[in-house]
């Protein structure tokens, strides 16, 4: 059944609901369960059989044992049992934790006597984590601080509207060392989940100072004084060096929101200026 807007929600007679903590666990277990009976689980975590007993999976015989190891945590397993007192960082460990588990069935049957339930024999973990992701986002976008799970297994604030599109936005091929990874890298950093000022303020010197290896480049498509503007607010707003004349004393979490993308969008269109002009980038 696929999923769509009802009648009320079309109409606007109710708004979009917002997900505080406690809807989100609720819908994470019902999720989770689902998954879990579709066999997503069992390459990782094992089964129960009537005639075989416990067949283990990858993790081995211990689930919570191997949950404290990885996570540093006690009494997250069993998840069904347990997700409904989960602390938000609980919750998020826990997602993570899971992607990395999480594989779809390919060969399968059912064990019919006593009713015992599906078995799986080999999986496809690059499917089930395309599916695992894709119902873990549709949960995650709509809670109180929008979330999402990358492609990389990591919880990553979801940017508001008009601005997915430009995270999404391929860079032209240019450096892949000096400047595509480093903006890949310095968008993680910012948009990590728990990401600190400190985080958010070298995601923003890291784009900065990759516009400044591209610097000679950029004159070529830009006058002097716009050059000059570009570098202007990481060195005037604390962002890059360290001087008495640099400004501080503003709203950080709302300016570095502005910055990192102001940074990131003239990069791209640095780069889309240069290779529309026939300049070799790569």
């Amino acid at each position: 059944m696929r999923d769509r807007s009802y009648y009320s929600m079309r109409t606007g007679r109710i708004p979009n609901i917002v997900l505080d903590l406690s809807m989100l666990r609720k819908l994470f277990r019902n999720m989770y369960l689902a998954l879990d009976n579709e066999g997503y689980f069992q390459g990782a975590f094992g089964y129960n059989c009537v005639d075989a007993g416990k067949v283990p999976g990858k993790l081995g015989t211990d689930i919570e044992i191997e949950m404290l190891r990885r996570l540093h945590k006690d009494d997250l397993w069993p998840i069904p049992e347990e997700c409904l007192q989960y602390s938000e960082d609980d919750l998020f460990d826990v997602v993570e934790f899971l992607y990395d588990c999480v594989a779809k069935p390919v060969d399968t049957w059912y064990h019919d006597f006593a009713d015992c339930g599906l078995h799986c024999n080999t999986f496809d973990q690059e499917a089930g984590r395309d599916e695992y992701r894709a119902r873990i986002n549709e949960l995650l976008s709509d809670y109180e601080q929008p979330y999402e799970l990358s492609a990389d297994g990591e919880i990553l604030t979801l940017p508001q509207e008009g601005l997915v599109d430009l995270l999404d936005a391929a860079l032209p091929p240019c450096d892949p060392v000096n400047v595509e990874s480093r903006v890949a890298a310095a968008a993680t950093k910012f948009r990590r989940y728990g990401s600190s000022e400190d985080d958010k303020r070298d995601a923003i010197r890291d784009l900065a100072d990759t516009l400044e290896f591209l610097r000679p480049e950029i004159r070529q498509v830009l006058t002097r004084k716009d050059e000059s503007d570009l570098f202007n607010i990481a060195n005037s707003f604390g962002i890059r060096h360290h001087n008495p004349g640099q400004k501080t004393a503003y709203d950080k979490p709302i300016w570095y929101d502005w910055m990192f993308y102001y940074y990131l969008a003239t990069i791209h269109a640095v780069l889309r200026l240069l290779q529309k002009r026939g300049h070799k980038l790569s």
